[in-house]
């Protein structure tokens, strides 16, 4: 429907916050109304962009007063870009919204209380935080409303950048993005004008024409970085001048990597990567829990770590304090990732086994043992409803503690089940979608009870939030 035909609702106050980071407010029947790019406190008139039978979803024709939350974005591409859908929210109430979605999802959908709970853990760095960010190239980047309307012909099409909210065939180009170190934003950049200089063709995602397809920049606290280039096809000449360009102008990559994608999408995890210089990992270093050494984690070109490093570490000794785990504990690990956890808990553990679904990141917990000198943990690779069956506890043991962090969508119910069967006296939860949390403690409270629970704000900016629970059997048997 054309802007100006669309309905305008007069008068909205908007007053909380909502999953993926829109405002609430509700119409004079009391129908609720999701707005985009508004913050909660805000009074606006509201342009309805689609009819729902639960809620409308609007953005905001005309900010009549502003909330007291409300602060200007640092980004230029704030309007445009999906990804910090709250730089215009004050630090402080980004945390408070995040904490209470935390709250009322356990409560709603888990139909529990959370009892023991501490507040939200902030970020220490606002801007800056991330170790890995993906651009994507373009033939035809996306127009702005003015561009279109000025009938200018604008011929250089060309862009490296993010893609546009919704749509996996339409990129703008970036200037500067404020999540990554430098010299992110230049390295970046410094690419884009290069491949226009040697006239380089960028990809056309509906076409699948184009050699340059995709950016990725890997980066560890120590200022190490690794430069990953993913091509449509091979083209040698034009990939040792990208090479030596790069290697020339910034000495902090010490890793770099090229790819060529023959698929219709852009994933890497299944892609032939080829070192071109440099060494195959860059090291994380992450500090000792309880007084136990420091620890070392390799990241490949492949490898599943924590985008934001400073706050993992926050994360991972919530979680392992709620443990209890003592010596002679058999614990389990379930989508063990890379080990990261699962090595900690190896220190004073009796055994850890780790249960992964990706075989790279496997192979990366091994090598991560070896680095560290740890020979008590066992990782495996599989489907973990396959892997985690009555057969696998009874060869590995019945754990004293389970340690999950799984995926956006949560545990399957399969595996919610032989959690139950195998009754360890402690789960320990993290998760980066507190509604499928909730639904699974939702199944596992037959049993189970909350006895802690804390958020961790891992991606300021954004409406995204990682929440630890501690789940204590129901017998009153703890670790």
């Amino acid at each position: 429907m054309p802007k100006h035909k669309r309905l305008i609702l007069p008068g909205i106050a908007l007053h909380s916050a909502g999953a993926k980071g829109v405002a609430i407010g509700r119409t004079e029947e009391g129908k609720a109304v999701m707005v985009k790019g508004a913050v909660p406190g805000d009074l606006a008139d509201v342009r309805v962009v689609k009819k729902k039978k639960s809620h409308l979803m609007g953005e905001v024709d005309r900010l009549i007063e502003p909330s007291p939350s409300r602060t200007d974005p640092a980004c230029v591409h704030f309007e445009l870009c999906g990804g910090c859908v709250w730089q215009n929210m004050v630090y402080e109430d980004q945390l408070r919204w995040k904490d209470d979605e935390v709250v009322q999802n356990l409560r709603r959908i888990g139909g529990v209380e959370p009892l023991g709970r501490s507040g939200i853990l902030p970020a220490p760095m606002p801007f800056g935080y991330r170790n890995k960010m993906e651009f994507s190239f373009t033939s035809e980047r996306w127009l702005s409303a003015e561009e279109i309307d000025s009938g200018r012909d604008i011929a250089d099409r060309r862009a490296l950048g993010f893609h546009i909210p919704g749509r996996w065939d339409r990129i703008f180009e970036v200037e500067n993005c404020l999540l990554q170190p430098d010299p992110s934003n230049a390295i970046r950049n410094q690419v884009g004008k290069w491949a226009r200089e040697h006239n380089w063709s960028f990809y056309h995602p509906r076409e699948r024409t184009g050699w340059l397809r995709n950016l990725m920049i890997r980066n560890n606290r120590e200022g190490d970085f690794m430069v990953m280039v993913q091509t449509g096809y091979r083209e040698e000449a034009a990939r040792k001048i990208l090479s030596d360009r790069l290697l020339e102008s910034f000495p902090e990559i010490s890793s770099l990597w090229f790819a060529v994608n023959e698929k219709t999408n852009d994933a890497w995890y299944d892609l032939d990567m080829e070192l071109v210089s440099g060494q195959e990992a860059i090291i994380e270093r992450m500090k000792g829990w309880n007084g136990g050494p420091d620890m070392q984690f390799r990241i490949g070109p492949k490898s599943f770590y924590q985008t934001n490093p400073e706050q993992a570490s926050e994360l991972y000794r919530i979680a392992l304090d709620m443990s209890g785990i003592e010596e002679g504990s058999i614990v389990y690990d379930l989508y063990s990732g890379t080990g990261t956890i699962a090595l900690y808990m190896a220190q004073r553990a009796a055994k850890v086994i780790g249960v992964e679904g990706v075989e790279e990141a496997v192979q990366d917990a091994q090598k991560n043992a070896a680095l560290n000198g740890i020979e008590n943990t066992h990782f495996f690779a599989g489907d973990m409803r396959k892997v985690l069956n009555e057969e696998f506890f009874v060869r590995e043991g019945i754990p004293d503690v389970v340690m999950t962090d799984p995926p956006r969508e949560g545990m399957h119910p399969d595996v919610v089940a032989q959690l139950l069967s195998a009754a360890p006296k402690r789960i320990v939860y993290i998760s980066c979608n507190s509604a499928t949390q909730a639904r699974d403690v939702a199944l596992l409270k037959e049993a189970y009870q909350v006895s802690k629970s804390r958020a961790v704000d891992m991606f300021p900016q954004t409406a995204h939030v990682e929440n630890v629970l501690c789940l204590d059997r129901l017998d009153g048997s703890k670790p």
